[in-house]
C-alpha cells in the first residue's frame, strides 16, 4: 500500500509585530477571542530572535516603527527565504510605502484602526496560503527523500520509465539485460512507493522531472 502524501503541521500561530502597546493588546485580545493563536512582539528584532520558520501562520506587520521598520522586516524575511504571509498595517495613507509592501509580496495591507471585519478574514486567508504552500514544501521534500533513496542505476532507470520507454527500449539504452532492468524497475516502484507509472509520473511532475536527463538537472 502506499504512503499518501499528506504531512501534519503545527497549529499556526499569528505573529504580531507593532511597537504599539495598545494594539498589540487589542490584535491579541481579537485573534484569543476568535481561536486564533498569537504571539506578539514589540519590535521587529525582537520577533527575529525569537521567530521559527517552522512554524505556521502569518504575521502582521506595523509598517511604520523607530529604527527598524515593518518594510526592513519583510527585506530580511526575503532574503531568509522566509515565505510567512504579511499582513502591514499602517496608521497612515502611505501609497508609496503600500505599494513598497506589496511588491515585496504582502498579503495584504491594512489601515489602522483596524477592525475585526477586516482583519479576521485577512488572516485566516493568509493562514490557509501559507498552510498550502507548506504542505506543497513538505509534499516535495519527501518525494526528493524517495530520490535520494534511489542508486544511480535505478535513478537512470527512472528517468527512461518517465520518458515513457519499454523495458525492452530501457534494456537497449543502458546495455543491460531486459530482466535487469524488470528488477531495478520494481525497486524504483518500490523505493518511490508508487504502484503505477502514471502515479510515478504524476510525483516526477511535481519535481518538474520529464523524462531522460531531468533528474541530473533537477539535482
Amino acid at each position: 500500500m502506499k504512503t499518501p502524501l499528506m504531512p501534519t503541521l503545527p497549529s499556526p500561530t499569528v505573529f504580531v509585530v507593532d511597537d504599539d502597546a495598545a494594539i498589540r493588546k487589542a490584535v491579541s485580545r481579537l485573534l484569543r477571542s476568535a481561536g486564533i493563536a498569537v504571539t506578539d512582539f514589540v519590535s521587529p528584532r525582537e520577533f527575529l530572535t525569537q521567530y521559527d520558520p517552522a512554524m505556521p501562520g502569518c504575521l502582521v506587520l506595523d509598517i511604520a516603527m523607530p529604527g527598524f521598520d515593518g518594510l526592513q522586516l519583510q527585506t530580511i524575511l526575503g532574503e531568509k527565504g522566509c515565505t510567512l504571509p504579511i499582513i502591514f498595517l499602517t496608521g497612515h495613507a502611505d501609497v508609496s510605502k503600500s505599494v513598497q509592501a506589496m511588491k515585496g509580496g504582502a498579503f495584504d495591507f491594512l489601515t489602522k484602526p483596524v477592525n475585526a471585519k477586516n482583519l479576521l478574514p485577512a488572516i485566516r486567508a493568509a493562514i490557509e496560503r501559507d498552510a498550502v504552500a507548506r504542505r506543497v514544501q513538505a509534499n516535495l521534500s519527501e518525494i526528493r527523500a524517495r530520490l535520494d533513496a534511489l542508486t544511480p542505476r535505478e535513478r537512470e532507470v527512472l528517468e527512461h520509465i518517465v520518458a515513457g520507454k519499454l523495458n525492452k527500449q530501457i534494456a537497449s539504452d543502458l546495455g543491460i539485460s531486459e530482466a535487469t532492468v524488470k528488477m531495478h524497475r520494481a525497486r524504483v516502484m518500490a523505493k518511490m512507493k508508487v504502484q503505477s507509472v502514471a502515479e510515478l509520473a504524476c510525483l516526477m511532475e511535481r519535481c518538474g522531472i520529464r523524462g531522460t536527463n531531468s533528474l541530473k538537472s533537477a539535482a
